[in-house]
C-alpha cells in the first residue's frame, strides 16, 4: 500500500487518540454538562441523579478520568435517556473556584452525586473504569422502597435493620413521594418499607402514618409525628432515626470518615461484644452530644484493627479500648472501666480540643494536674506519643492529587 494511502487512515487514528487522551470527543458522542454558577442549581435540582465530575485540568488523574466518566455517560444516556433521570456533569474548579469551594473539594478528580438538587453525603470511591461507573448509576436507580404485600410479610422485619416503614392510603399521593425521596437520600442507611391500601388500614387511623424501627427486637417503635408534605422536616426525623451518633469504621468506609476531617474518638471492641458498644453509646449520648460535629464518634472490631490498636500497645485480649485519633497523634483513654464516671468521657475530649493530651504526652503530666496511668511515664516514652494510624486511611496521592490543608497541631 502506498504510503498516501496509509497517512489519512494513521491521520485520523491520531486525532481519535488525541481526542481520547484530552478527555475530548466528537460531537454527539457524549452528553456531559458543563456546570457553572449560572446553571448548576437548575441542571442539579431538576435531575433526579446527577453525577458530577469537579476536575482541574492539570491534574493527571483527571485527564486520565475524563474518556471513561465520557464513555459511561453515553452508556447511562443509552439505558436512561430521560435527561430528568441521569445527568452526567462536570466542573473544573481552576474557572469555577466558587463552585469547588461551595462543595468542600479538597481533591481532585472528586465524583459527587446529587438527588434532586441535594449533595449525597457518600462520593463515588469505586473503581474508575466505564463498566464500574455505569454499574453504580444503575444500582442508583433501583427503588429503595419495598411494597410489603401482607400483613404476615411485615411480621418478618428484619430487627437487626433499622428501617422505615410508611403506611399510605395510596402510592400516588404527595405524602408517598416526600417518602420516597426521603428514602433515595438515605438508602444506604436505613431499609425502606411501604404499605398500601387496605393492609396498611390498621395503621391510618389519623392519616397516612410513617413509623421507625431500631434495631434490636425488644426496641420500641418510634412515630413521626410532623407533617409528610414537609419535605425538610421528614428528612431531617429520619436521618436522625437512620444515621447512628456511634458509627462503625470500616476498610470501606474509612476513607470517606477520615476525609470529614475531624479526629475520631473509637471504641474498639471485639464483635460480640454489644454490652461494652451499648455502654459506649449510651455515655456519648450523655456526655458528647455537644461534641458532635467537632468529633466522630466511632466503634471499631478488634480484630479488624489490631494495627491500629498495636499502634497504642493495645491487642484485641485488651479490648474494650477506648482512643483518639486526632490524624496526628493516638491518645489512650486511661481505664474503660471509669466510662460511666460523669464528665470522664467528657474531659478527655475537651483535653484533646485544648491541647492538654498532646502536651503531657510531649512533656509529661501538667505539673498541677495528673493523668491516672501517665505518672510515671518516661520523658523519652513522653516525647514520643503514637503517631495516627487511620489517617493512612484517607485518600491516597497514588489516586488523586489532594489539595493542600493545614491541619493543627493536636
Amino acid at each position: 500500500m502506498k504510503l498516501s494511502a496509509i497517512l489519512p487512515i494513521l491521520s485520523e487514528r491520531i486525532i481519535c487518540v488525541i481526542l481520547l487522551v484530552m478527555g475530548l470527543s466528537t460531537p454527539g458522542q457524549t452528553e456531559i454538562t458543563s456546570l457553572d454558577s449560572a446553571n448548576i442549581d437548575n441542571i442539579l435540582n431538576n435531575a433526579g441523579v446527577s453525577l458530577v465530575n469537579f476536575y482541574a485540568d492539570w491534574c493527571r488523574f483527571s485527564q486520565m478520568l475524563h474518556p471513561i466518566f465520557e464513555e459511561a455517560s453515553n452508556i447511562a444516556r443509552e439505558e436512561f435517556p430521560d435527561m430528568k433521570q441521569v445527568v452526567f456533569a462536570r466542573v473544573d474548579c481552576d474557572q469555577h473556584s466558587d463552585i469547588a469551594q461551595r462543595y468542600r473539594i479538597s481533591k481532585y478528580p472528586t465524583l459527587k452525586l446529587f438527588r434532586n438538587g441535594m449533595m449525597m453525603k457518600r462520593e463515588y470511591r469505586g473503581q474508575r473504569s466505564v463498566a464500574a461507573i455505569a454499574e453504580f448509576i444503575r444500582q442508583q436507580q433501583v427503588d429503595p422502597v419495598k411494597e410489603i404485600q401482607s400483613s404476615e410479610e411485615l411480621k418478618t422485619v428484619d430487627r437487626s435493620k433499622r428501617t422505615i416503614i410508611g403506611y399510605f392510603e395510596k402510592k400516588d399521593s404527595d405524602n408517598y413521594h416526600t417518602f420516597e425521596k426521603v428514602s433515595n437520600i438515605l438508602r444506604d442507611d436505613c431499609v425502606f418499607l411501604a404499605v398500601f391500601g387496605q393492609v396498611s388500614e390498621s395503621e391510618r387511623f389519623l392519616g397516612d402514618n410513617v413509623i421507625f424501627k431500631p434495631m434490636g427486637e425488644s426496641v420500641p417503635d418510634m412515630v413521626y409525628l410532623g407533617s409528610l408534605a414537609n419535605f425538610d422536616l421528614t428528612y431531617a426525623w429520619a436521618q436522625d432515626k437512620c444515621v447512628p451518633l456511634v458509627r462503625e469504621i470500616t476498610f470501606e468506609n474509612g476513607e470517606e470518615l477520615t476525609e470529614e476531617g475531624i479526629p475520631f474518638l473509637i471504641l474498639f471492641h471485639l464483635k460480640e461484644d454489644n454490652e461494652s458498644l451499648e455502654k459506649f453509646q449510651r455515655e456519648v449520648a450523655r456526655q458528647l452530644i455537644s461534641e458532635k460535629g467537632s468529633i466522630n464518634f466511632l466503634h471499631a472490631d478488634c480484630d479488624k484493627f489490631r494495627h491500629p490498636l498495636l499502634h497504642i500497645q493495645k491487642t484485641p485480649a485488651d479490648c474494650p479500648v477506648i482512643a483518639i485519633d486526632s490524624f496526628r497523634h493516638m491518645y489512650v483513654f486511661p481505664d474503660y472501666k471509669d466510662l460511666d464516671i460523669p464528665g470522664k468521657l467528657k474531659q478527655f475530649v475537651l483535653d484533646l480540643h485544648s491541647g492538654k493530651l498532646h502536651r503531657e504526652f510531649h512533656h509529661g503530666p501538667d505539673p498541677t494536674d495528673s493523668t491516672p496511668g501517665q505518672e510515671d511515664v518516661g520523658g523519652d516514652v513522653a516525647s514520643r506519643p503514637p503517631e495516627s494510624s487511620f489517617q493512612k486511611l484517607a485518600p491516597s496521592e497514588t489516586r488523586y492529587t489532594i489539595l493542600s490543608r493545614g491541619r493543627d497541631e493536636l
